[in-house]
């Protein structure tokens, strides 16, 4: 095979990859909005119910340290703290507990900054002989609960900086927490319908010999206009990827997917839902159910504020095209379909170069 057709065959694979990853940087969205719901329904509930709340000292500390921000008391490397940011898809099939988004965010102590650094998934770890995606997996498969100890140490091999602290999160806590706020309201600029958004729990129904194994997707529809969505209906909005015409593309599921956290934002900042104790603590609750983390309450405090002072300075990354190669699927991957270092397998000093160069 030419020169040519290698770069050309390189090219479209990186395109793929680009855009997978790409999709998913809502989730860090996601996981910015939930840590300021998060402490802003601590803050509310405080500031309703006060000494009535359960343990007081923690939640005052938490609201306290979301107000002074005293930025000492995180752990951090080169006056930056490190989150390593997973999703998974919190149903009950197999490989549920892939971490399919993978992502670094670096929030700056000083600088009001936040670099999102996005981590492919199929990355090739030696050391495990498996995906990058899998090291949460087999974290807890060593240790229960070990998982995100885990992927952090797998990951900082590959980026070359310490990573602080960890988070998984859950998307079936999306809808939840849609629900807990009453709905939602939703300008929904195009008329569109999916044939094809899957069901959940079908994924491998045969369908009775069907060929075309249409008993795995329902048709959904949206007609223009605002609307009040609930839960389920915001999290099909959000995403659909089968639609005809310009709502079928990656950007405009993208603006839908800001229009629902945009919306979910100025629910929450309505003073009716902010200074409603028990709804307070119902999100709370959702959220504590849909993350888990080894950031501490008070330490929540901190970075929330941190996020929140650097909203407008939010930027995000991917690892360029000419330091990743996909080789031949053969059996030294398992005759799996990976991604590696140019250098070659295990080699990350060139991605290691990059990301301090993005950091600093």
């Amino acid at each position: 095979m030419s020169d040519h057709s290698n770069t050309e065959k390189a090219g479209v694979t990186y395109s793929r990859i680009k855009r997978k990853i790409l999709s998913h940087v809502t989730l860090v969205r996601i996981f910015i909005v939930f840590l300021l719901i998060g402490i802003l329904a601590l803050v509310g509930f405080l500031a309703v119910k006060g000494t009535q709340a359960l343990n007081i000292p923690i939640y005052f500390n938490t609201a306290y340290n979301f107000i002074t921000a005293p930025v000492g008391r995180l752990a951090s490397y080169s006056g930056r703290t490190n989150i390593l940011v997973m999703g998974k898809s919190g149903d009950t099939r197999d490989g549920s507990d892939l971490t399919d988004t993978m992502m670094m965010v670096s929030v700056s102590l000083t600088n009001h900054d936040v670099k999102i650094i996005s981590i492919p998934r199929d990355i090739w770890i030696p050391e495990i002989r498996a995906k990058i995606n899998s090291a949460y997996y087999w974290g807890n498969q060593k240790t229960p609960g070990d998982g995100i100890t885990f992927a952090k140490a797998i990951t900082e091999e590959v980026v070359g900086v310490p990573i602080q602290y960890g988070a998984v999160i859950d998307f079936s806590g999306f809808k939840d927490i849609v629900d807990q706020l009453g709905g939602i309201q939703v300008n929904v600029e195009n008329s569109f319908t999916d044939y094809y958004y899957p069901i959940a729990g079908k994924e491998n129904d045969t369908c009775n010999g069907d060929p075309q194994l249409m008993c795995r997707y329902e048709t959904v529809t949206f007609n223009a206009g605002p609307q009040t969505m609930d839960g389920n209906t915001a999290l099909k909005f959000v995403r659909s990827r089968h639609a005809l015409g310009v709502e079928g593309t990656d950007i405009a599921r993208e603006a839908r997917q800001q229009k629902v956290i945009d919306a979910i934002k100025n629910k929450l900042l309505d003073k009716k839902t902010y200074m409603n104790p028990q709804k307070d603590l119902a999100i709370l609750k959702v959220i504590l159910n849909s993350i888990q983390t080894d950031i501490g309450y008070p330490t929540a405090g901190i970075l929330a504020r941190l996020v929140y002072d650097a909203r407008n300075s939010i930027g995000s990354y991917l690892i360029p095209q000419e330091l990743m190669v996909t080789p031949p699927i053969s059996k030294t991957y398992d005759m799996q379909s990976v991604i590696i270092p140019q250098l070659g397998s295990g080699k990350w000093g060139e991605i290691q170069n990059w990301v301090s160069g993005v950091l600093n």
